[in-house]
């Protein structure tokens, strides 16, 4: 090749298209929309999960508070107390599910083996959770219904 030939080359792009702005930001036109509805869709999570924990853990207070009451009226603590004793321990237990009838016990002592005695302490429990963050939505486990059963204690 001779010395004394040259090379060109060409700066420009051979798609014609030419940059919007000159200074290479991709960044025009970004709008705040986005950002907007992502932080919207987080804090609707964070409010969903903050209610889940705090119905999960007023959920395990109430049946423990129950499970308390029936042990206590069955005998498991070496005496039998009565159905306002229970009553009053589990409100104790449960203060803010007072309010606003939230709480309703019912108790029923079924005879298992056809003797005639009872033999078990059953309690059911129905509670509203006190945690309504958005008030007149209906949101999932926001109300608890369970039915404690425990073995009565006698001598045999």
């Amino acid at each position: 090749m001779p010395a004394n030939a040259s090379r060109t080359t060409s700066s420009r792009s051979s798609s014609g298209a030419e940059e919007v702005g000159g200074d290479g930001g991709g960044e025009a036109g970004a709008g705040l929309l986005g950002p907007i509805i992502g932080v919207t869709v987080f804090l609707v999570l964070l409010l969903f999960a903050v209610h889940l924990v705090l119905n999960l853990y007023g959920t395990s207070v109430v049946t423990a508070a129950a499970f308390d009451a029936a042990r206590l009226r069955a005998g498991g603590a070496g005496a039998e107390v009565s159905e306002g004793e229970a009553e009053r321990h589990v409100l104790e237990l449960l203060g803010a599910y007072r309010a606003d009838g939230r709480l309703e016990l019912s108790w029923r002592y079924p005879d298992t083996d056809g003797d005639g005695a009872p033999d078990v302490v059953a309690l059911r429990v129905v509670a509203e959770h006190p945690t309504n963050l958005v008030a007149g939505l209906d949101l999932p486990l926001q109300r608890v219904d369970r039915t404690i059963t425990v073995r009565m204690e006698r001598l045999r």
